[in-house]
């Protein structure tokens, strides 16, 4: 008898998003969408802009105590959005 090799398909869709270069923008999507449950929706509400540039997150907020506030809280954020996807993404948040 054949031995075979069983994989699952979440390993067989991985390793393809990884060799077409396609794993780290669908990270950095899931993470970024991840940000209102991570933050709150009281911060989501305030939040008009985010992105990832160079394994950092930027986000835009309308309300500059907002800013202080988060910054305190800065690297309790980055290990749980990290940890909602699943991998390293980001390594610090910049609040604007």
């Amino acid at each position: 008898m054949f031995k075979r090799e069983v994989k699952t398909i979440n390993d067989l869709v991985l390793r393809n998003l990884r060799v077409h270069g396609l794993e780290t923008p669908l990270l950095q999507k899931r993470l970024i969408e991840s940000w209102p449950e991570v933050a709150g929706e009281a911060v989501a509400r305030y939040t008009t802009n985010v992105r990832i540039y160079n394994q950092t997150l930027f986000v835009s907020l309308r309300v500059p105590a907002l800013r202080a506030d988060l910054s305190m809280r800065r690297q309790i954020l980055v290990q749980q959005l990290n940890e909602r996807v699943g991998a390293q993404v980001i390594s610090d948040i910049r609040f604007g």
